[in-house]
């Protein structure tokens, strides 16, 4: 008696549905799960052909299935077990796995079934099954987009480097012409240089001021030209990678005396160049070229943009960890609006008038002087002057 009581507890309170028919077919037993699961209670179901619990087509089979097995013994469920379908009161159909076994009870056979629910695991299953297509056609569709993007950028690439290649020849065609032109352009320059000056000399014995006026007016020109001209081969050497900076060690005192004097040939009436230099160091670390380069550049603009009659002061100093340039005149300066362009290439300030110029020595003293490590400061105001100082953290020796 324990033992059944036991058998009795442990199949009302399965978890899982526990049915029992006999071998027509008819429900003998069903636990409170499996009528929960169904929906019906134990009294609606007790005496009644299991295939009402079944949808079609099983439904219709059932009787069939049944009697082919006993007849038979070939079984499809019972002793297998399978996922099945089940109809349950309210109409709705579920899945759920089954497991028959055949038992022989009182000189009768009984058919037990073992009722697992797979509603939960279906759900799930389709949920993992939508997330999975849906991730496939987001895959697919990140796939298209990225072979899309993909043949964008080597079309990309293959227009860059088609582009790249256009203006590496066009920058050789340039670099050609330019050094082609300056080349070509400093021999008649030279020679109507020297003519202008042979002119100018033979021309004294005519006592004639006009003949002197016009032959400064050609060396003016052709001095004009041949600072376009260096600029333009200025530029050139510089976009191309040519120019490096070449330190040595340099004599700023001596250095810069030379350049005084030779500034000074060219300055306008009555201009004067004054240097002075402070501190008690004369030689520093330098590319005395490039360094040149950029102070002739600053006192010809002060000597350029500056009126006859003015003073153009020029300063170099030597401190105990850097060197600096200042060149200062009271020309027509730079409008403050303008200011920030100033080394822009091409630039020129509105006030400059008929003032020849290209636009380029600021541009290329600016790039010097980086070339040196070094930096560029200005000060200026218009119709009060300039004052540019160059300054270079370089040791002194």
């Amino acid at each position: 008696m324990e033992k059944a009581a036991l058998l009795k507890s442990i199949v009302e309170n399965a978890i899982d549905g526990i049915i029992t028919i006999d071998d027509k077919g008819m429900i003998e037993s069903i636990n409170p799960s499996g009528s929960k699961l169904f929906g019906y209670e134990m009294t609606d179901l007790k005496g009644k052909n299991i295939k009402m619990l079944m949808p079609e087509p099983d439904k219709a089979n059932h009787d069939q299935y049944l009697q082919k097995y006993k007849t038979t013994r070939q079984a499809k469920i019972i002793g297998i077990g399978r996922e099945v379908s089940g109809l349950k009161k309210n109409g709705e159909v579920f899945p759920f796995r089954l497991a028959v076994s055949e038992v022989q009870y009182e000189g009768r056979i009984i058919y037990a079934g073992f009722i697992h629910d797979l509603t939960k695991q279906k759900t799930v299953e389709d949920q993992l099954l939508v997330y999975t297509n849906k991730l496939e056609l987001l895959v697919e569709d990140r796939t298209t987009e990225l072979q899309s993007l993909i043949a964008q950028i080597r079309q990309a690439k293959e227009e860059v480097s088609l582009s790249l290649e256009k203006e590496k020849e066009l920058n050789q065609m340039k670099s050609r012409f330019v050094s082609m032109a300056s080349h070509e352009f400093r021999t008649p320059l030279s020679s109507i240089q020297l003519s202008a000056s042979l002119i100018d000399k033979y021309s004294i014995e005519y006592n004639n001021p006009n003949i002197g006026k016009h032959v400064n007016k050609i060396k003016n020109a052709i001095g004009n030209l041949t600072t376009i001209l260096n600029d333009f081969l200025s530029l050139e050497r510089l976009e191309t990678g040519i120019v490096k900076p070449n330190p040595a060690q340099l004599d700023l005192v001596k250095f810069a005396e030379e350049i005084t004097e030779e500034m000074q040939m060219v300055a306008k009436q009555n201009q004067n160049i004054i240097y002075q230099h402070t501190g008690t160091q004369r030689i520093v670390d330098t590319d005395p070229n490039l360094l040149k380069n950029c102070i002739i550049n600053l006192i010809a603009n002060a000597i350029k943009y500056s009126g006859e009659n003015t003073f153009i002061e020029f300063n170099t100093e030597i401190a105990a960890n850097f060197f600096s340039v200042t060149i200062k005149d009271d020309g027509i300066g730079i409008p403050e609006t303008e200011q920030k362009h100033l080394f822009q290439a091409f630039f020129r300030a509105h006030n400059t008038g008929s003032i020849p110029g290209t636009g380029l020595g600021l541009n290329i003293v600016d790039r010097y002087i980086k070339l040196m490590a070094g930096k560029i400061e200005f000060n200026s105001q218009e119709n009060k002057g300039t004052t540019f100082t160059l300054i270079f953290d370089f040791q002194t020796t």
